[in-house]
């Protein structure tokens, strides 16, 4: 574990690139705070129609990108405002606001929630009987509580052992123990936190679109019997959940591979 002296005197004397915002960081404090007041009004408008009750993966999908949102904002306050990390409330600033231990938390849970929906909604709807029978509700919540639990534990295992506060400067996971460390644990987070989903999200999506077909085919061949009013609402409830759920696959597949 050594750093370079030449880097830490860069950051920590270099005020004028901390005191002044630059534009990638305007641009992400912006998306932060379209994000929490998007996310915001989501949820009250789940509570106020009380579908988080009947939606509660997405309620939580919803709370944990808002928790997200949040803290990201208030991190990039920290950094712009060039705060000098010195004593113990500068160790615990550093540990906790500045290296994002926060936000990246309830994003790695948003990942796993993410995941969890679609592993929900393939199950009931390409296996509907079994899902009806054993899906029970305390499975959900113990899914949402596994969100935030291992969002939580994956960024600070991430971030405390790694991050220390050099002359006043926190520097953010510059301290692995070697080289080969350090590349084997970006490996396992590509792998679980991005390809992995990315596979579980199109495989279930892609067996859901199969079952929706049949099922449409086979609502075609006895479309002379009709169907009630009230199934055909739930089939359109559950129809535009999937839509958008896919949709926000896709954009989590493209935003986060660069």
């Amino acid at each position: 574990m050594t750093t370079d002296p030449v880097e830490i005197n860069q950051e920590t004397t270099g005020s004028s690139m901390t005191s002044s915002p630059s534009l990638g960081m305007l641009i992400v404090m912006v998306i932060a705070l379209v994000g929490a007041a998007a996310n915001a009004l989501v949820l009250y408008a789940l509570v106020a129609s009380k579908q988080h009750k009947k939606q509660p993966l997405i309620f939580n999908q919803n709370l944990l990108d808002f928790v997200c949102s949040v803290f990201l904002v208030i991190m990039i306050a920290v950094k712009v405002g060039d705060v000098y990390f010195s004593g113990t409330l500068g160790y615990w600033l550093c540990m906790t606001v500045r290296s994002e231990v926060f936000s990246w938390g309830a994003f790695h849970g948003s990942i796993i929630n993410l995941a969890a929906i679609t592993v929900e909604r393939y199950l009931k709807v390409v296996h509907a009987a079994w899902a009806n029978k054993r899906l029970q509700n305390w499975m959900i919540y113990s899914a949402m509580g596994f969100a935030w639990i291992a969002g939580v534990v994956v960024a600070v295992a991430s971030v405390f052992p790694t991050t220390a506060v050099v002359d006043g400067a926190c520097l953010v996971m510059a301290f692995f123990n070697s080289d080969q460390a350090e590349m084997a644990y970006w490996i396992w987070y590509v792998l679980f936190f991005y390809v992995i989903t990315l596979l579980v999200c199109v495989f279930c999506y892609g067996r859901i679109l199969m079952a929706i077909r049949h099922q449409a085919q086979i609502m075609a061949a006895h479309s002379g019997t009709g169907s009630s009013t009230a199934q055909t609402q739930s089939k359109q409830i559950q129809t535009n959940v999937i839509k958008t759920m896919m949709l926000v696959s896709v954009v989590f597949a493209v935003t986060l591979a660069p």
